[in-house]
C-alpha cells in the first residue's frame, strides 16, 4: 500500500500559480475571469456538514485526516526523532490519502478505513509512509525510504525560494524583482512560486554541490511577481537537506 502514495513522485506542485503561458492566453483568461465574476441568478445551497468519519470509499474527512496525521507522527517517537524543512522538531508532512483497498483482505477487515500518511524527515533524509487504520487507531505499517522523493509541498517551495533570495546567487532574482516592481525583494511571500523535485540524472554537467541530490531533497522553483511577470529561475537548484543553492550550466 505504501507505494501508491509515491507513484507521482516526479510531478510538479504549484503554489497559487501555473506555469507561464503566452500573452494571448493571458488575455483570454482575463476575459473569462471577468465573465465568471458575474454572480449567477438563483440560490446556492450550502454544502452539507461533514461528518467525523467517512463510510466505505468516501474521501477522508478533515477529522480523519487530522487523526491519521497525529497517529502517524506520534508512533515510535517519530515526532521527537525527525525534523521538518525549517529544522523544527517533527516531520515535514507531504500528503494524506485514503489507502487503496487490499484485495487479500475480506470480511470486517476489508471494510475498515485506512489512511496513508506520507512525510519527509529532514533529519535522516528519508520519506516515511505510515498506514493508519482509522477504525482501530493503529499504525499498521511504516515504510522508510531513502532516495525516494515525492513532489514538494507549499512550505518546502517557500523555504527553497527564501534560501535562493538569501543566497549570493539570488542577486539576479532580486534585481529583476526591483526592475519589475520598484521594491526590494526580501521574503518568499512576495512571489508566487511553483516547482518540482530536481532529478540529477536529467543534467549532463552536474555542479559539485548537487551530487547528493536524490539522497538529499533538491528542488527547482519557478518564480512570478504577484500580479506581474515571471522571473526566470530555472537555472537554480536548492538542496533543502543541506540548505545550499547551486546554478546549472545552461
Amino acid at each position: 500500500m505504501a507505494g501508491v502514495a509515491l507513484a507521482a513522485a516526479g510531478a510538479a506542485v504549484a503554489v497559487g500559480v501555473s506555469l507561464p503561458d503566452d500573452s494571448a492566453g493571458d488575455q483570454a483568461r482575463a476575459g473569462s475571469a471577468q465573465q465568471d465574476a458575474v454572480p449567477p441568478e438563483g440560490t446556492v445551497e450550502a454544502a452539507p456538514a461533514e461528518g467525523e468519519k467517512g463510510v466505505g470509499r468516501d474521501p477522508l474527512t478533515d477529522a480523519e485526516i487530522a487523526r491519521a496525521e497525529k497517529l502517524a507522527e506520534n508512533t515510535d517517537g517519530f515526532r521527537l526523532k525527525s525534523e521538518d524543512v525549517e529544522g523544527d522538531r517533527g516531520p515535514q508532512h507531504l500528503s494524506t490519502n485514503l489507502s487503496e483497498w487490499d484485495p487479500t483482505e475480506s470480511g470486517s477487515s476489508a471494510r475498515q478505513r485506512r489512511a496513508e500518511v506520507v512525510s519527509y524527515d529532514y533529519k535522516n533524509d528519508a520519506t516515511v509512509t505510515a498506514v493508519v487504520n482509522l477504525d482501530t487507531g493503529e499504525v499498521e505499517d511504516t515504510q522508510t525510504d531513502q532516495g525516494v522523493q515525492p513532489p514538494p509541498v507549499r512550505d518546502e517551495l517557500a523555504e527553497a525560494t527564501q534560501l535562493l533570495i538569501d543566497s549570493p546567487l539570488g542577486a539576479g532574482l532580486k534585481d529583476d524583482y526591483k526592475d519589475a516592481t520598484g521594491n526590494a525583494l526580501t521574503t518568499a511571500d512576495q512571489l508566487d512560486v511553483s516547482g518540482g523535485v530536481f532529478r540529477k540524472e536529467t543534467v549532463e554537467n552536474l555542479p559539485a554541490g548537487l551530487k547528493e541530490c536524490g539522497e538529499h531533497r533538491c528542488v527547482r522553483v519557478a518564480a512570478k511577481v504577484k500580479n506581474g511577470p515571471w522571473i526566470d529561475t530555472r537555472a537554480f537548484v536548492v538542496d533543502l537537506s543541506d540548505r545550499g543553492v547551486a546554478r546549472l550550466d545552461r
